[in-house]
């Protein structure tokens, strides 16, 4: 009878207390992310430091490192969200119109926010972070590729494209550039450069 009693409250005490916890991580964790993106408009991806995310999210640096191993993981978590998920896939008809399309709002975001330098900066630290590698691929990668990929088999499929493209390679050829300008600097992300690129590819794999 004793245990009942006590099964009996431990059961009434647990839905309201367990919430509530979980309630109070939300919060946290998106005032964390909250803060990582605006200390980036501010002040730019080599400029802030966990700690100056801590002070902003008002939270204790060991509340972010109980979820993030770096300054890195914070970034990419909180970017992933906002600016890189959920590619639109234009459908135009036309394969090259779909890529310049799909390149020109890959520039946009990369040259009009503050998106370009914290993917640049991001790319730097994964060179020594294998995993935090493999994420950076999963989140901003492939969802960007999966797209192109779409593109390219409908061209394939309409005609457009030779049907033993190597997709894969076709892939990598029209983003390589595109990371090499953003790191290097050497060269503008923009329409005219879309429509460049995207000729040179169709040459080499048109029907």
């Amino acid at each position: 009878m004793s245990q009942l009693l006590e099964n009996k409250i431990t059961q009434t005490i647990s839905p309201n207390t367990v919430p509530l916890k979980r309630r109070r991580n939300e919060r946290s964790h998106q005032a964390i992310l909250t803060a990582a993106v605006e200390l980036l408009q501010e002040k730019g991806y080599r400029e802030i430091c966990i700690e100056a995310i801590a002070s902003r999210a008002g939270v204790g640096k060991q509340t972010i490192y109980r979820w993030w191993s770096s300054k890195a993981a914070v970034i990419m978590e909180a970017y992933s969200a906002r600016a890189i998920q959920n590619i639109p896939t234009p459908d135009t008809g036309s394969v090259k119109q779909d890529l310049c399309q799909i390149l020109s709002q890959l520039f946009a975001v990369l040259t009009t926010t503050t998106t370009g330098e914290a993917i640049a900066g991001l790319i730097a630290e994964l060179q020594m972070d294998a995993s935090l590698a493999s994420s950076f691929r999963k989140q901003f990668i492939e969802c960007r590729t999966e797209a192109t990929r779409t593109i390219l088999e409908r061209g394939i499929a309409r005609g457009e494209l030779r049907p033993d493209s190597n997709l894969e390679l076709v892939i990598d050829t029209i983003y390589g550039p595109i990371w090499y300008r953003l790191l290097l600097k050497h060269g503008t992300l923009d329409d005219p450069f879309a429509e460049e690129l995207v000729n040179f590819i169709i040459l080499g794999i048109q029907a």
